[in-house]
């Protein structure tokens, strides 16, 4: 073999080397790209969950006690979020007979829970609530209580879905930093290592899935994922 087929050969083998590397590279900040998107859907779930959580809440067909726990949990997880007060306003469900000041003092002034610890709160306290399958069955026959259900329902299943998929592709991108090329050339860069987001997001059994029709007697609650 002559010293040009040699070089020939050399130079072929670099540029393997490097197109593997642009591509790998390119999958990477694919999968960065996907779990930010992926994140911010989970995070636009988990507002809608706890913003119907709040209108079930002041709705006035829960107990009293009941009532006061999700709501405080729901304005909890809404702190938590990291909305400002004029978000946290906006918010606000009109019939809760509260002025706006003084719901959100309830959640402003006090300290502010952990995202995931919040959320965990929020999805206990609505199962406590929401615990007695006789109960719910009167709320969905309540005028208004098939829609406040169904909202929270809807949501409550996205929130699911949406945490779902954005662990999936934090664990594609865990695994693809971690092959070999990736971490010699550090095709991640300076960006941070995915988190996965983990929380208690279990499903009231009394509530019934989405359009399955076993909502405690409800009726059904379209959701589109």
């Amino acid at each position: 073999m002559s010293a040009s087929d040699v070089a020939l050969l050399l130079v072929a083998l670099v540029a393997l080397l490097a197109w593997s590397a642009w591509v790998a590279a390119s999958r990477l900040d694919r999968l960065h790209r996907k779990v930010a998107a992926l994140r911010a859907v989970l995070d636009t779930q988990l507002v809608r969950r706890a913003s119907a959580a709040a209108e079930l809440s002041a709705s006035g067909l829960l107990d009293p006690v009941s009532a006061v726990l999700v709501g405080e949990s729901a304005w909890a997880v809404l702190a938590a979020g990291g909305l400002d007060d004029d978000e946290l306003a906006r918010l606000l469900p009109e019939h809760s007979g509260e002025s706006v000041p003084a719901a959100v003092a309830v959640v402003t002034d006090g300290p502010v829970l952990d995202r995931g610890l919040a959320e965990s709160e929020l999805s206990a306290t609505l199962r406590a609530a929401l615990d007695d399958p006789d109960e719910v069955a009167i709320l969905w026959a309540e005028p208004g209580g098939d829609a406040l259900l169904g909202s929270l329902s809807a949501a409550w299943y996205r929130v699911q879905l949406a945490r779902r998929f954005h662990n999936e592709a934090v664990a594609q991108s865990q695994r693809m930093r971690r092959t070999f090329m990736a971490r010699v050339l550090r095709l991640a860069g300076h960006a941070a290592v995915p988190q996965t987001v983990e929380l208690d997001d279990g499903w009231p059994d009394t509530l019934g899935r989405p359009g399955s029709g076993i909502q405690a007697d409800g009726p059904e609650a379209e959701a589109s994922v």
